[in-house]
C-alpha cells in the first residue's frame, strides 16, 4: 500500500508545476514574437521589392524626365506604405488596436497592382477584372498586406514557367441557398477579391495547412511561411473569410470575402 505524500511533498510538486507552466508561457511568448518578426520581415520584403524595382526603372529612364518622374512617384508611394506598416507595428507594440474605418478596396488594389507589375518577371501576365467600389470596414495598410501577399504567392508559383495572374474584384451576395458547410458565414452582401494563378498548384494534403504559421512549399530563402497566416489573421479581424482552391499542375485560386457596409 503506497504512502500518502506529505504536505511538503505536495507543495514541492505544486511549485514544480507552476515553474513548468511559467516556462511554457514564456516559450509561447517567444514563439509569438518570432511569428510577429517573421511576418514583419515578409511584408517589408514585399514592399522593398517594389521600391527597388521603381528605383531601377527610374534610373533606366533618367534621360526621360516624364517616365522617371512617374516611377519616382510610385517609389514614394511604396515608401509611404512602408511607413504605414511601421505605424501598425508600433501600434501593436503599444498593445493598441488598429482602428478600421470605411474604405473602398478599389484604389488600394489598383495601386498595389502597379507595384506588383513593376516587380514580376516578364513571362507573367496580369489580367485585371476590377469593378467593385463598395465600402468595407478595414485598415488600408492591412488590406494592402492581404493583396500583396496573395499576389506575391501567386507569381512565385509561376516563376519558373511563367503564366497568367488574374485579379478580380466584384460584389456578390451570399444567400441561404449558397452554403459554405465548412465555415460559419452570415448571409448578405460581400466584396469578393479573387487572385488566380496558373502555376504549379498545391496538393490536397498541403491545402489543409497552408494557413498555418511557418508552413511553406517554397524553397529555402524564398518564403517565411507567414504570408497566408498573416492574410488569414487580417481577414478574420475584418469579419471576412477566405476560400482556397488548388490542383497540382493547374494553379490556385484564393477568394477573400469582406462584408459590404450598409
Amino acid at each position: 500500500m503506497s504512502q500518502k505524500p506529505t504536505y511538503e511533498e505536495l507543495e514541492q510538486k505544486i511549485k514544480k508545476l507552476q515553474q513548468a507552466d511559467s516556462q511554457l508561457i514564456q516559450a509561447q511568448k517567444m514563439e509569438a514574437l518570432g511569428t510577429l518578426a517573421g511576418g514583419i520581415a515578409h511584408d517589408f520584403n514585399n514592399i522593398l521589392t517594389g521600391i527597388f524595382g521603381y528605383a531601377q526603372l527610374a534610373e533606366i529612364h533618367i534621360n526621360q524626365p516624364e517616365k522617371a518622374k512617374r516611377y519616382i512617384a510610385l517609389l514614394v508611394k511604396s515608401g509611404k506604405t512602408a511607413a504605414a506598416l511601421v505605424r501598425q507595428i508600433l501600434a501593436f507594440s503599444r498593445q493598441s488596436e488598429v482602428k478600421p474605418h470605411p474604405l473602398s478596396i478599389y484604389p488600394i488594389l489598383k495601386e498595389t497592382l502597379k507595384l506588383i507589375i513593376s516587380s514580376i518577371p516578364s513571362n507573367i501576365k496580369i489580367k485585371e477584372d476590377i469593378s467593385s467600389k463598395a465600402m468595407i470596414m478595414a485598415d488600408p495598410t492591412q488590406v494592402h498586406q492581404v493583396i500583396m501577399n496573395l499576389c506575391t504567392n501567386a507569381y512565385h508559383a509561376m516563376d519558373d514557367t511563367g503564366g497568367l495572374l488574374t485579379v478580380r474584384l466584384h460584389d456578390t451576395v451570399i444567400s441561404r441557398q449558397q452554403s459554405f458547410p465548412d465555415l460559419n458565414i452570415l448571409t448578405g452582401h460581400y466584396i469578393k477579391l479573387e487572385v488566380i494563378d496558373t502555376g504549379h498548384g498545391i496538393d490536397q494534403k498541403n491545402m489543409e495547412t497552408i494557413f498555418d504559421p511557418y508552413f511553406t512549399t517554397k524553397g529555402p530563402g524564398k518564403g517565411t511561411g507567414l504570408g497566408l497566416a498573416v492574410v488569414d489573421g487580417i481577414v478574420k479581424k475584418q469579419n471576412g473569410f477566405i476560400k482556397s482552391y488548388s490542383k497540382v499542375g493547374h494553379g490556385s485560386k484564393f477568394q477573400i470575402f469582406w462584408p459590404i457596409l450598409k
